[in-house]
């Protein structure tokens, strides 16, 4: 089972998403990036892609997508704030653009 990231996992996991465009979300304890992609096919298909690894790992996103851009906020629900599932989606989000 997750828990929540302590002060040595957050600079472990969460500086390298930072680096990479991720945000803290304002208010509560959940990671925020705004993708733009070239059209609504490109967006989608991202939006499939991660869909897949999201289900065999059973740790879903928070989405919105709007036409070609896809905003994502990932928390753990269970636990209410980040843990290093959340760290583990966003990589793998990055890596399949």
């Amino acid at each position: 089972m997750s828990e929540i990231l302590s002060e040595e996992g957050r600079h472990l996991l969460l500086e390298p998403l930072l680096a990479n465009g991720w945000a803290l979300a304002e208010g509560r304890d959940a990671l925020v990036k705004t993708y733009e992609f070239d059209s609504f096919v490109d967006a989608f298909g991202w939006m499939t892609r991660v869909a897949l690894w999201a289900e065999k790992w059973n740790h879903h996103p928070d989405w919105q997508n709007v036409y070609k851009t896809v905003v994502v906020t990932l928390w753990t629900h269970d636990l209410g704030g980040l843990s290093a599932q959340d760290a583990k989606l966003a990589r793998k989000m990055d890596s399949l653009l």
